[in-house]
């Protein structure tokens, strides 16, 4: 996929501020400091499309953004940080639970996952909740370039071996890193795929 075009459109707070532009949405959604605006960024080609903060959770609105006036990313808040108060985090879970349960036009979910640590409880209690929701989504592990093959191989395997003893399995994976582009590629066409 050539991107042409891509725009930042509108930030919402509230699940009936988000714009309906009659067009497939995309969701990328993920813990704080996974690189969730760095991805939107490489996808897009365009280098400040989302802001991208070294201060954790900094995320607190739905942005949306138009690629090739044909489709759009929703960048939505993270999901959690130990810093957060939990207030905060118990409404932006409740909007984000709305959205991906009414939004009519949405395609495709995307969870970015820490590769370069060990699973996360949080992740994987957000997957039950996208399998209790029949929410389809796709899993983004990120960071590979942050660690060894070691490491690595460690990581996904625990995160697979979590996702069996919850009986979830099929589920579409890809990985980047900000070294390789080829991720880029395959990403984008799968979302091609989708339109």
């Amino acid at each position: 996929m050539r991107i042409t075009s891509a725009k930042f459109v509108k930030s919402a707070i509230e699940f009936d501020q988000c714009p309906d532009f009659n067009l497939p949405e995309f969701v990328f959604f993920g813990r704080s400091n996974v690189w969730k605006s760095s991805l939107i960024n490489l996808l897009s080609q365009r280098w400040n499309l989302a802001k991208c903060s070294k201060v954790p959770w900094k995320t607190k609105l739905l942005n949306f953004f138009i690629i090739n006036d044909s489709w759009v990313i929703v960048d939505l808040p993270w999901y959690w940080y130990a810093k957060a108060w939990s207030k905060d985090r118990i409404y932006w879970l409740d909007i984000t639970q709305e959205f991906l349960n009414k939004r009519m036009n949405l395609k495709k979910t995307f969870l970015l996952v820490d590769w370069s640590i060990p699973p996360q409880k949080i992740d994987l209690e957000m997957i039950k909740c996208f399998v209790d929701d029949d929410i389809d989504f796709c899993l983004v592990f990120t960071k590979i370039d942050k660690c060894n093959q070691k490491v690595r191989n460690r990581n996904i395997k625990l995160f697979l071996d979590e996702l069996k003893s919850l009986w979830i399995a099929g589920v579409k994976k890809f990985e980047i890193d900000n070294i390789h582009w080829k991720w880029r590629e395959e990403l984008c066409t799968y979302i091609e795929s989708l339109l």
